[in-house]
């Protein structure tokens, strides 16, 4: 193998510029070739292609999202937007591909497998979902973003004997809500994984306001509910003045923190060396502190990581 490429596809995630910058220099002490494409498959199919080496990687390590950027493309989820990409790949020299991503871009490197092309995919996405990996790339700077977020406004709760309600991401995933709950002391995590009963939490809370603890912290995954009738219930039903804050997109960005850094530079050799050694069609991923290799087909077809042990840690210790 001479020539491989790399892209970035759905969701940004800090980390992803440190997994660039270790395939690239590893593919280069093999002397091989390597392209980004720009905003994922979007420049697949348009062959927007840049060369890639270490001079191009110098200085992203500590820099969040991705600067080869990322974009959605429904265009490539057709039969014919797939073979364009191959066309293109085909035409540019390129003979492997290294695809950082959540599920869906996984199933596009699984199409491209499907289509003869080699690829290895790096789980990338801080809901932290992906199967066959203890951590996706992102996961542990999102969850430092929320917890300095959650820990400034506990002093204002605090100080103002409010609640807040903080929502953070997690359409179908309540794995940051609960580690942050966990890891900051919140009174209550609301995910989607288990239903809860809004008015059986306020009974709680009316309680601890009766005690004399007259603040409270609901971390709510943005899939789980609407943070504006649980804050309108909460106030209705104890009085307390009740905030809302939405962290929304800041989860994502920022400097990766070490772990991060590590696991990215970890998953980036390690998918380089299986694309040249002729391991295809696989993710890697985090096991026990390994990094180890699973068939993408077994990732996409796989069930959603569990959140039981972590639930049940949240309800041991009262969140």
């Amino acid at each position: 193998m001479k020539k491989i490429g790399i892209l970035t596809s759905g969701g940004d995630c800090s980390g992803m510029n440190a997994a660039i910058r270790a395939a690239v220099r590893t593919a280069i002490r093999l002397n091989i070739e390597v392209v980004g494409f720009r905003k994922g498959y979007l420049g697949l199919m348009k062959g927007d292609a840049i060369p890639l080496d270490t001079k191009a990687v110098s200085g992203i390590l500590h820099r969040g999202g991705t600067f080869l950027q990322s974009a959605r493309s429904p265009e490539f989820k057709t039969p014919e937007g797939q073979q364009k990409a191959i066309d293109n790949l085909k035409e540019l020299g390129v003979e492997g591909l290294v695809v950082l991503g959540g599920d869906g871009s996984l199933t596009g490197a699984l199409a491209l497998h499907r289509l003869g092309l080699p690829v290895v995919g790096i789980p990338s996405s801080i809901d932290n979902d992906i199967p066959y990996t203890d951590m996706a790339l992102g996961v542990d700077t999102a969850l430092n973003n929320i917890i300095y977020a959650v820990d400034c406004i506990k002093d204002t709760a605090s100080s103002h004997a409010r609640a807040f309600v903080i929502e953070v991401m997690g359409r179908n995933s309540g794995y940051l809500a609960s580690i942050s709950a966990i890891a900051t002391g919140a009174e209550f995590a609301l995910v989607p994984e288990r239903e809860y009963d809004l008015a059986e939490i306020c009974q709680q809370l009316r309680a601890r306001f009766e005690e004399g603890r007259d603040n409270a912290i609901i971390i709510l995954a943005e899939g789980a509910g609407h943070a504006r009738e649980i804050s309108d219930s909460i106030k209705d039903a104890i009085g307390f003045e009740t905030r809302i804050t939405v962290l929304g997109h800041y989860q994502r960005g920022g400097a990766p923190t070490v772990f991060d850094r590590l696991l990215a530079s970890r998953f980036g050799k390690r998918a380089v060396e299986l694309l040249i050694s002729g391991n295809s069609g696989v993710m890697v991923g985090l096991s026990c502190n390994a990094i180890l290799a699973t068939p993408l087909e077994d990732v996409i077809k796989g069930e959603k990581r569990p959140q039981d042990e972590v639930l049940r840690l949240a309800e041991v210790l009262g969140v």
